[in-house]
């Protein structure tokens, strides 16, 4: 059975800014290429050189504002956007980036929250959500089934993943655990579904939380996962259109 690639999304900071693409090369062993290249790291938070939990970091789960927010990369550049604040372009690799990002973060991040101390490179496996370097995969037909059981529609940007599927049935990406996909010249192995947090009732216009996706999830499925991990086990090109086969 065959589907196709519907849309690729990337987050070059974790947790505050979501960039669609058209194609991207992947590398085995490693995430989207910068997905989660970066992240804002809250007071009381852990420090290290490789891969730390969420709960470290700022997120959508913690200021909903965030998840309003948009990013572009140019040339190392990463633009920002939210519809409630000036457009940033910060290079994050330079010492000007975090002041210029915890200024702009702000007024939009809740206040009772532990405050932003850091802006830190990510390891070379990210950091995902996911404890090894992952690629979430979704299914545009469990977002429409989704949709259906709360009475409105929802934005793709709501959930953070990577790849989007179309032409399955609705939540059949969790029959896909432990196959591979086979996605351009690029080959993923399937690992786990991908449990849900708050950041998923937040609107992605919006930056407010408008939906109870959780609770929806629960009464119509008995579950709160969507979407599953996956890893990169061969490399390659892929783009959008591309057809999907799975063994």
């Amino acid at each position: 059975m065959a589907w196709s690639l519907a849309d690729i999304w990337r987050h070059p900071i974790k947790g505050i800014g979501a960039e669609r693409l058209t194609s991207v090369s992947l590398i085995a062993g490693h995430p989207v290429p910068l997905d989660r290249a970066w992240a804002v790291l809250e007071a009381g938070g852990e420090t290290g050189e490789g891969w730390r939990a969420c709960r470290n970091f700022l997120r959508g789960a913690k200021g909903p504002s965030l998840m309003a927010i948009t990013a572009r990369v140019d040339q190392g550049v990463i633009h920002l956007s939210h519809p409630e604040r000036p457009d940033l372009a910060v290079d994050p690799a330079s010492d000007a980036a975090f002041p210029a990002l915890q200024a702009w973060l702000a007024p939009i991040y809740p206040t009772d929250r532990p405050p932003p101390v850091a802006l830190e490179r990510a390891p070379a496996q990210g950091l995902t959500d996911a404890p090894f370097p992952s690629v979430a995969v979704l299914n545009t037909a469990s977002l429409r089934a989704l949709s259906q059981r709360l009475g409105q529609p929802l934005d793709q940007r709501r959930f953070r993943g990577n790849l989007w599927l179309d032409g399955l049935a609705p939540w059949e990406e969790f029959d896909l655990v432990n196959k591979t996909l086979a996605i351009g010249d690029a080959r993923l192995d399937v690992v786990e579904p991908i449990t849900r947090c708050r950041a998923t009732e937040a609107n992605p216009d919006t930056g407010r939380r408008d939906a109870a996706t959780l609770q929806a999830l629960r009464d119509g499925w008995d579950h709160t996962d969507f979407g599953v991990y996956a890893q990169v086990r061969v490399g390659g090109d892929i783009a959008v259109g591309d057809t999907v086969t799975c063994t």
